[in-house]
């Protein structure tokens, strides 16, 4: 039997980030998706985590956790996804490592990935983006602050990762007020700011002060902000934004929103998609066609340019008086065989 620990701590602690060159955010992820798998497999094998053996993470127990975190977590197929994807990754850092397993490993990489429901994303109208934006409270620290962040995650259309982990060097004033941006896939973009936008940042330096740490955005500790700290903001704001503007309540509104809203104004300011790709990092031209599936302009358009068929003029008749008259007795009523 062989202990699954150090192979687990090798391959987050040296693999991951040292020979890959994983984000820490990816390096996160992994973490909690193999704490959740280790937590259910010492449930059911009635032992600590720790004395867990690698032969005991085979493909039938892989698959119980799956249908486990789908069902009584309640997680959806994109995250169960994602942890299928942690755990390949994991038995493909085995197999060179310990050949022993690479038939354990071929029958987990035999896991199919579950198809996902391609849904329209979720945005914000101009009206709604800007009763977020007035709701922090300019005239106190920490509305400074979150002013800041809710104007620069709109205005640069930044992953919370992205916008959390900005540092002081990363922001430029002069000659034009740019941001630099790590992305991901460690794609680099320069992104030129709004007057505005610069407006609030300026702002947040003055209150910022000196501090030790680099980051651009700290918390009340003056650490630097967590992604749950900033969706604790915006939700805060959103509840607040709310009583001005009540159709935020039919939206679920999460820090990604921000990105997606920027993004779909992009696109409707400037109707070229290749724009909108430029701005958000995207890869490819394929992970920004969701914002035309949800942009009801582009379909307008379509319509209007089509010739829709005529219709044959016509008035429906009863083919019976009694059927007649229980048609004329039942007003507005539809008469089918």
């Amino acid at each position: 039997m062989t202990a699954i620990a150090p192979y687990m701590s090798a391959f987050l602690r040296e693999y991951l980030p040292q020979e890959r060159r994983a984000s820490p955010h990816t390096c996160e992820t992994y973490a909690y998706a193999f704490q959740l798998l280790l937590c259910f497999a010492a449930r059911r094998f009635n032992t600590h985590p720790s004395s867990l053996e690698l032969e005991q993470i085979d493909a039938p127990l892989v698959l119980a956790f799956l249908v486990h975190i789908e069902r009584e977590r309640g997680n959806s197929a994109k995250t169960r996804n994602a942890r299928l994807a942690a755990v390949n990754a994991f038995f493909r850092f085995l197999e060179y490592r310990l050949p022993s397993c690479l038939d354990q490993a071929r029958r987990i990489h035999a896991l199919p990935m579950k198809k996902t429901d391609e849904r329209l994303i979720d945005y914000l109208t101009h009206e709604e983006t800007q009763a977020l934006l007035d709701t922090p409270d300019p005239t106190t620290s920490a509305g400074t602050r979150d002013r800041a962040m809710l104007h620069l995650g709109f205005a640069a259309g930044l992953r919370v990762s992205e916008l959390i982990g900005l540092c002081l060097d990363d922001l430029e004033f002069s000659p034009q007020p740019t941001i630099h941006v790590l992305g991901k896939g460690r794609r680099e973009r320069l992104l030129p700011l709004w007057k505005e936008t610069t407006t609030t940042l300026r702002a947040w330096l003055a209150v910022r002060g000196e501090r030790q740490c680099c980051e651009l955005f700290l918390n009340t500790r003056g650490e630097a902000m967590s992604r749950s700290g900033f969706e604790y903001i915006l939700t805060k704001h959103v509840k607040t934004a709310t009583l001005k503007m009540p159709s935020l309540a039919k939206k679920r509104i999460s820090p990604h929103v921000l990105r997606h809203t920027c993004a779909m104004h992009t696109l409707q300011a400037t109707r070229d998609i290749r724009k909108v790709a430029l701005w958000l990092g995207h890869a490819n031209l394929q992970s920004t066609e969701v914002y035309l599936r949800a942009d009801p302009t582009e379909k307008l358009e379509a319509l209007a340019a089509g010739v829709p068929p005529t219709l044959r003029r016509g008035r429906f008749r009863a083919p019976d008086k009694l059927l007649q008259l229980l048609y004329s007795t039942q007003k507005g009523a539809r008469y089918a065989e």
